[in-house]
């Protein structure tokens, strides 16, 4: 059953669906309508990008040191958080990867709370997206620690502390290493996608009380989710940092 088009999605297909085709085709995938090429996940997520590089750039020239406003607050409090947890879960090295980190957190936050609106949909209910971005983490951890360590350095660490037992030890870091895009792409879909079911029943059950308290509780796991996803990334970082470093 092809899925229910978004007006924003549907305005895409209906005048930018050459554009759709072309990019498709950037990376061999064929889609299964040509006239409608465009998906919800996809368009929402150029949405989430668009809305995310608009607001930091009009943020950016409003800073004030003498007279922050509240958006400045909001946000400043969010990198106060954020640093702090990467400094405790990386060392002091931790701040060299916040932009990293800052960008994922953000752009998943942005992606899970759009889905309140009403006429948007979260696409991280789509597996597809938490899939990218796990995968986007998984490159990433491993290529700083090739970077930072050398590849004899890092490939050292799934041997274990002794020699001797790394017949046994290189499957099993091997298996945990490959399964961690997978845990990580099933949490945030699994969490946005029942949220999001719960959500919709209860407004469809009573339009006074219940929907105001289950949209909280949309984006109090909004934000829960995005931060369990970048902790999870945090620590996975931090075993790719040389221990003098921690």
């Amino acid at each position: 059953m092809p899925e229910h088009e978004i007006w924003l999605t549907r305005l895409f297909n209906d005048h930018l669906a050459p554009l759709g085709l072309w990019l498709l085709s950037l990376v061999h995938v064929h889609a299964e309508n040509a006239s409608r090429p465009w998906t919800n996940f996809i368009t929402m997520q150029i949405l989430v990008a668009a809305i995310i590089v608009v607001l930091f750039a009009t943020l950016r020239p409003r800073l004030s040191m003498d007279r922050p406003g509240i958006t400045q607050h909001i946000f400043e409090v969010i990198y106060t958080f954020l640093r702090g947890e990467t400094h405790d879960s990386i060392g002091h090295e931790g701040p060299r990867f916040l932009p990293f980190l800052g960008t994922l957190f953000f752009f998943i936050l942005f992606c899970n709370l759009i889905g309140v609106i009403p006429g948007f949909e979260s696409p991280t209910q789509n597996p597809s997206v938490p899939a990218g971005c796990a995968l986007l983490v998984f490159g990433y951890y491993n290529f700083m620690g090739f970077k930072q360590q050398g590849v004899f350095g890092y490939l050292k660490h799934f041997a274990g502390p002794f020699w001797w037992l790394a017949w046994l030890m290189i499957p099993i870091e091997l298996m945990s290493h490959l399964a961690r895009p997978l845990s990580l792409t099933i949490r945030l879909f699994a969490n946005m996608l029942a949220g999001d079911q719960v959500t919709s029943v209860f407004l469809r059950l009573t339009y006074v009380v219940a929907p105001a308290v289950f949209m909280g509780l949309h984006i109090f796991v909004s934000f829960l989710q995005a931060y369990i996803f970048v902790l999870l990334t945090m620590m996975y970082v931090s075993e790719t940092v040389p221990h003098e470093s921690h």
